[in-house]
């Protein structure tokens, strides 16, 4: 599993997320980007606009901004509910 996340020191918004990563257990790799919003071409090339926090979660194929996504996604695709739905397909 690879979850990328595209933060910027001292941005709120970047926390929220990666407490979210943290209490869900989720190992991901930190990207840290410049502060001018001109200079953040990888985050762009990445999902067309240079804002963050910014995750990419290869074994799903996702690429999202906003935090509230984020988390909402994260919850979803790794919290208590999905590992009970994997146990219940494996059982």
């Amino acid at each position: 599993m690879t979850v990328t996340l595209y933060r910027l020191e001292g941005c709120p918004y970047c926390e929220y997320v990666v407490d979210e990563l943290d209490e869900l257990g989720v190992e991901f790799d930190s990207i840290w980007v410049e502060g001018l919003h001109s200079k953040r071409d990888e985050v762009k090339s990445v999902t067309g606009q240079r804002q963050v926090p910014v995750l990419v979660d290869d074994e799903y194929g996702i690429s999202m901004s906003q935090s509230a996504r984020i988390i909402e996604y994260l919850r979803t695709t790794y919290g208590d509910a999905a590992s009970r739905d994997a146990v219940e397909i494996e059982g």
